[in-house]
């Protein structure tokens, strides 16, 4: 069986040696970087050889010559759709939001057992893989005026295409597949994020924040949220 790949960058020598016997254990196949410019050059590497690609990236926050937040926004920019998490040893609010505006999949907070880690990682995978079967059976469909790309993730209105990450096409597939309907907050976060706890909950609101945005010129649809009972995906169909 092939094994996942994970990029872990962790500046921490026996935390992350730990870490990477740990996660070897359970069959993932780990490249473990010291900082941060090291884990760029690894990702950097590895996408211009696409076999080696990998599968997701585990960042430590606070990293010598490049913190995790640069690290994961130059990342970003060369794979959209590689998803992520951020350890830190931090509680700081203003870290958790900006980790969740970079679009992060997950945020440990040290200590943790490093089978937390490994839960994290399968359940995010597993959401990954789901996806990705689900899309092979139609790549395109409507979504007002838009055409949603299931497979390339894009939203195209009018000749403009909207590169969206995998993530958002995820959102927005659970809210397409119950357009029209009230879908209880929970719901949605069991589903795309695997879980309904704060950090989730505070992810969703980001990415919803962005849906709005990207489907702000079609005024016949609209994310309406209910306080305390749910979210309504609406289209409207002349």
């Amino acid at each position: 069986m092939q094994k996942t790949k994970v990029l872990l960058a962790e500046d921490d020598y026996d935390f992350g040696s730990i870490l990477k016997q740990y996660l070897a254990i359970h069959n993932f196949e780990v490249v473990w970087a010291k900082d941060g410019k090291e884990a760029l050059a690894f990702f950097t590497a590895a996408e211009h050889q696409e076999s080696n690609a990998f599968d997701i990236c585990v960042f430590d926050v606070m990293m010598p010559k490049l913190d995790g937040f640069s690290l994961a926004e130059k990342v970003i920019q060369f794979n959209p759709e590689i998803p992520f998490i951020f350890l830190t040893a931090k509680k700081m609010k203003e870290d958790k939001i900006r980790g969740l505006k970079l679009g992060a999949d997950d945020y440990i907070v040290k200590p943790f057992e490093a089978d937390i880690l490994v839960l994290r990682l399968q359940n995010i995978l597993k959401r990954t893989q789901k996806t990705n079967i689900s899309s092979k059976n139609e790549q395109e469909y409507s979504i007002g005026n838009y055409v949603f790309d299931t497979v390339n993730y894009q939203l195209k209105f009018n000749g403009e295409t909207q590169r969206i990450t995998e993530k958002e096409a995820q959102l927005i597939q659970y809210f397409y597949d119950h357009k029209n309907q009230m879908i209880k907050r929970e719901d949605v976060l069991e589903n795309v994020w695997g879980n309904d706890d704060f950090f989730s909950g505070r992810s969703m609101d980001v990415f919803i924040s962005r849906l709005r945005k990207y489907f702000k010129q079609d005024s016949n649809i609209a994310i309406e949220s209910t306080r305390g009972v749910g979210l309504t995906f609406k289209i409207i169909t002349n």
